[in-house]
């Protein structure tokens, strides 16, 4: 009992004077009279300090780092969520304005040729043995079986199923299809045919024409459009069907045939048309686009002798001598 006691006094003591001895250092500041104790303290206990921090800091840092690991980890997940929702939206945005140009060039290839159409957007691609897309038009929008389907770019193919809210499209590149065709600036006519999934890979032309007229003029380059069914279904006239790429031997037969590079991407189809009117006239080749003009190739002026002239070569006309012809007022006087 008697050392608890004295236990405490000591102990009460020892606080008492570390106190006073606080506040006389503080209060001495830089002229305190305990400032040489201070520097024997630090230089006696600094060591045991840094070496206690050295093996209690990583305890620490550990410590804390699975502490704050939760939080760490959702905040992470919380950036990586918004990271998606902008790439989505950034996406959402490149789709909108891609699809605005396409509506705004279909509505300009419709206006050329007087069609009446009802837009419409592709929203699954068939997976059976025929080349089909399915539309969000159906019924309830106008659409009937056996009406054209087109782009801003050309002949997609034509309506073969309608549902209140869907349609069916059969491509023009399946191999169940024709097309009954007209060439550019010609009366000659033919039949355009898909060739399926076997002309849409490594640069293939999907479609074939026939032409009916074996020894009527066919070139390469000349493109084709779309004649007109009877009551204008399933296919109005003019629309742009492809270009001529390749044209096989004529021999004896009594047609000719030739293959066509489509004006359509029948593998990345989005914004597209039905014609739910025909145009009141046949627009024949108005709604093609503008032909390429081929770049005419300077030629050299020939001299005289038949090489270039001095002139053409260095793009300078020569140079006029001065006459040696005197004028009147300087010949002499036969009276002088």
């Amino acid at each position: 009992m008697k050392d608890t006691r004295r236990t405490r006094v000591v102990l009460g003591a020892l606080l008492v004077a570390a106190l006073v001895m606080i506040t006389v250092d503080y209060r001495g500041g830089e002229h305190s009279p305990l400032r040489g104790l201070r520097g024997l303290g630090a230089a006696v206990f600094g060591p045991v300090e840094r070496a206690s921090a050295s093996v209690v800091r990583p305890v620490g840092n550990t410590f804390d780092a699975v502490t704050d690991a939760p939080g760490e980890r959702r905040r992470a997940d919380r950036l990586e969520r918004e990271n998606q929702r902008l790439r989505e939206q950034l996406r959402s945005n490149r789709l909108d304005q891609d699809r605005s140009a396409q509506l705004q060039r279909l509505l300009g290839t419709a206006g050329m040729g007087g069609y009446k159409i009802r837009a419409a957007q592709v929203i699954s691609a068939g997976q059976g043995f025929e080349d089909t897309v399915t539309l969000d038009v159906g019924s309830r929008n106008g659409v009937k079986p056996d009406m054209t389907v087109m782009s801003g770019e050309g002949l997609v193919g034509r309506v073969t199923r309608v549902g209140p809210a869907t349609a069916t499209v059969l491509l023009a590149s399946d191999q169940t299809s024709s097309v009954g065709a007209r060439l550019e600036d010609s009366k000659e006519i033919g039949i355009v045919q898909g060739r399926g999934r076997r002309g849409l890979g490594n640069g293939g032309t999907p479609l074939r024409f026939q032409l009916l007229d074996a020894a009527a003029p066919m070139r390469v380059g000349q493109r084709v459009v779309t004649l007109g069914s009877q009551a204008e279904r399933p296919y109005v006239p003019g629309v742009p069907i492809g270009v001529v790429e390749r044209i096989d031997d004529a021999g004896s037969g009594l047609t000719r045939t030739a293959y066509v590079r489509p004006f359509v991407r029948f593998t990345s189809l989005d914004v597209v048309a039905v014609v739910v009117a025909p145009p009141k006239t046949d627009p024949r080749d108005a709604v093609l686009p503008p032909s390429p003009k081929p770049t005419p190739t300077p030629t050299p002026s020939a001299g005289p002798s038949g090489s270039p002239s001095p002139g053409a070569k260095s793009g300078k006309s020569p140079k006029a001598r001065p006459s040696r012809t005197k004028s009147p007022s300087s010949t002499p006087n036969p009276g002088d």
